[in-house]
């Protein structure tokens, strides 16, 4: 794990940090399919990060989720970006079909290997799945993850026993998890937004 001070200090963010854009795609706006999301304010969060990128020359990856018979079936309008990333100059762009977009093609770990870099920001959908489980094994492979909430949203869920459980309240569990388990440092947009200008 890293070391506990970073997660507690001001956030610093590395001249080559690599902003990884994961999932944002037409399919999540089916609102029949998924259900309530949270955090209305994620797209025009995440359109601000891949703004100040683009101004600083830091690299970006987006990534791609592919699922037969979902919303986000390939060859599907609901696979396609959303216009917010789909526009961006992306240094790499994966496709996966599992959570973590470290299991995509191209391999993201070798390519953040041969660019010797090692400090990820990540954000897009879904907060608790894909960005939660790429956090988490960004984390393990000893990359300085930061992880800003809200430039990513997630959906109401029900529990094993049928309750549901209130998007907003999966995304505080998630954030609750990564941070004090040392996986990610949670911040919002603004403190990247500022320690991208530092």
């Amino acid at each position: 794990m890293t070391n506990t001070s970073a997660f507690d200090a001001p956030l610093q963010l590395a001249a080559d940090a690599v902003l990884i854009m994961i999932d944002v795609q037409q399919g999540f706006e089916d609102a029949a399919f998924w259900g309530e999301r949270d955090n209305p304010q994620a797209e025009a969060n995440m359109a601000a990060l891949l703004d100040a990128w683009a101004a600083t020359g830091r690299p970006v990856v987006t990534v791609q989720h592919g699922s037969p018979g979902g919303p986000l079936q390939p060859g599907t309008p609901g696979y396609e970006l959303k216009p917010v990333v789909a526009g961006a100059a992306a240094d790499l762009h994966i496709t996966k079909t599992v959570n973590s977009a470290f299991y995509g093609t191209p391999d993201l770990h070798a390519w953040l290997q041969a660019r010797g870099a090692t400090q990820l920001v990540v954000a897009g959908i879904m907060t608790n799945v894909c960005n939660e489980t790429t956090a988490r094994m960004g984390g393990n492979l000893g990359y300085d993850v930061v992880f800003p909430t809200d430039a990513m949203h997630t959906f109401a869920m029900a529990g094993p026993d049928g309750v549901p459980i209130p998007a907003e309240q999966l995304a505080r569990a998630t954030a609750a998890v990564l941070h004090r388990m040392r996986f990610a440092k949670v911040v919002t947009t603004g403190d990247v937004l500022k320690a991208a200008q530092a």
